[in-house]
């Protein structure tokens, strides 16, 4: 059976003058429009193909083999491109655009404007639609991270400890400000680490690694580029962090208990403008 709002791989029924039957199972046909008939790929009958299915602008169920940019279940950033009386409307790479209702909108939105949603198939008009409206999406199983571990954010919230974003499209955490080293905006999607569960439950993030192993794998990082650049680095514990994140891309604190360890163990000498390695 076809999955409505996800990429799936159908069997060619038919071909037409005006595109391809695919057998969709319970959904019946389902047409793959001539336009989107792939040229490097067998697409005769017998042949299977992987299409995005969705309801076209007359809401009939019809096949694609351009990917939106998010399906059923998954979170997104999205453009508002149109607003009238039913909802918003939301460019998601497809020709018919994502409606988010008036009712999922969580603050008020203009056409232009960025807005974090998570797409679901309707129970009860079959429509695919978005919600800016996120709590009930998320938190919905337990949290099975280690401190330290790697994983995907979507920075979805500003708030006045910092960041929310949701984690492995499956949680909320939280970037505090003075974890916050680079510059976040809404919509962003960013690597992270988790640094902290708490015991209410609530995951603490952080953009770069964490604990003493990160702490190694800078400290090599460092005597690896002043190798590099013979010996000597123009970066020190005065430096701007800005230029500390671009030559690194960690905090300018990270940097500074890097560049301790490293004085601690005699392997660098340390000047208000530069580094350099110990003779």
């Amino acid at each position: 059976m076809a999955l409505i709002g996800r990429m799936n791989t159908l069997e060619v029924l038919k071909h037409t003058d005006f595109g391809l039957y695919l057998d969709g199972g319970m959904e019946g046909e389902i047409l793959l429009p001539r336009r989107y008939i792939p040229r490097d790929t067998p697409s005769e009958v017998g042949d299977w193909l992987n299409v995005f299915v969705y309801f076209d602008s007359d809401d009939r169920l019809i096949a694609t083999t351009l990917k939106p940019k998010v399906m059923v279940g998954g979170f997104a950033s999205l453009k508002v491109v149109d607003i009238n009386r039913t909802g918003l409307f939301l460019d998601w790479g497809l020709p018919k655009d994502l409606l988010l209702p008036h009712s999922e909108e969580k603050r008020p939105l203009q056409v232009g404007d960025y807005c974090v949603v998570h797409v679901y198939l309707d129970k009860h008009s079959k429509r695919l639609v978005a919600t800016a409206r996120l709590d009930r999406y998320l938190d919905q199983k337990p949290a099975r991270y280690k401190v330290g571990e790697e994983v995907d954010l979507l920075i979805a919230e500003v708030t006045d400890l910092g960041f929310k974003a949701i984690i492995n499209n499956a949680h909320w955490g939280l970037i505090h400000k003075n974890e916050a080293f680079k510059f976040l905006r809404r919509g962003m999607r960013e690597k992270g680490y988790i640094r902290e569960i708490r015991p209410d439950g609530k995951i603490n993030l952080s953009l770069q690694p964490v604990g003493r192993h990160a702490a190694s794998a800078l400290e090599q990082q460092i005597i690896d580029r002043l190798r590099e650049q013979g010996g000597k680095l123009a970066l020190s514990d005065k430096s701007p962090p800005q230029l500390i994140t671009a030559e690194f891309g960690v905090s300018k604190a990270n940097f500074k208990k890097a560049i301790g360890g490293l004085y601690k163990q005699g392997l660098i000498r340390i000047h208000p403008d530069h580094i350099e390695l110990a003779d």
